[in-house]
């Protein structure tokens, strides 16, 4: 380390034989991490609401088929279910679909990674989902029932609203999660921040590592913090006086 030579300007320096700067292939794999964060967020909070409010209802057997799509996502780690919607279901496909899955599906390692990591979280989602439902008073539910509400319209107008401003918090933290967890897209070959890094610091600049890594686990929390404070925002705009606690400030 004593004779380490540091040189912060390193991003700046033109990659040898490409005609690139290091910064470009940085801005890249930042626009892919963001792309691919936010989709497969969307993804998460739409199946995971879904499936957190059919594991409240009367019915077990719906009830049921929700459990077991949480424990199923839940239980299997990530980088193992893109190997799985990557490599293993084109295979098990009926023979055009899998050929389309593997050689004409636009930009195939960013759908995977955005349906894989959208997947996984809405697993996740679904649990806090369930929670806030279920930590609301059962007179809410009674009463929209009372006024001539159908159980669904109960849902809609009555317990997921409330519900969603209760889970505001550890929303926050799935959705800062979905940043950070993003990186595992590299293993399926989506060039994002971390796979510009590796590639970086692995092949075309081994002198300058430390520096490489560091500019990059900056913008992750630059990333991370910035979701950190919207949410924070939308918490102190949704919170209910005396219900739920102000967001951080």
């Amino acid at each position: 380390m004593g004779n380490y030579q540091w040189n912060w300007g390193i991003l700046f320096e033109e990659v040898y034989g490409t005609g690139e700067f290091y910064y470009q292939w940085v801005l890249n794999g930042l626009g892919w991490t963001v792309a691919v964060a936010l989709s497969a967020w969307v993804i998460a909070l739409l199946v995971g609401s879904l499936i957190g409010t059919l594991r409240t209802l009367p019915n077990k057997w719906i009830a049921g088929l929700a459990t077991a799509y949480v424990e199923l996502f839940r239980n299997i780690p990530l980088i193992v279910q893109l190997f799985l919607w990557f490599f293993v279901l084109p295979e098990l496909l009926p023979e055009a679909a899998g050929m389309w899955m593997k050689q004409q599906m636009p930009l195939p390692e960013f759908f995977t990674a955005m349906v894989g990591l959208g997947l996984f979280t809405a697993a996740r989602v679904a649990e806090q989902v369930r929670t806030g439902i279920l930590t609301l008073p059962r007179g809410q539910r009674y009463a929209g029932l009372a006024l001539g509400f159908t159980l669904a319209q109960t849902y809609r107008y009555v317990l997921l609203p409330m519900a969603f401003r209760v889970i505001i918090p550890p929303l926050t933290s799935e959705f800062m999660n979905v940043f950070k967890n993003s990186a595992v897209a590299l293993a399926i070959g989506l060039t994002e921040l971390t796979f510009q890094m590796r590639q970086i610091t692995g092949e075309y600049a081994p002198a300058n590592p430390i520096e490489v890594m560091s500019i990059v686990s900056v913008i992750y929390l630059i990333l991370a913090f910035s979701v950190n404070r919207l949410m924070a925002w939308v918490e102190r705009k949704a919170r209910v006086p005396g219900f739920i606690s102000a967001g951080g400030k």
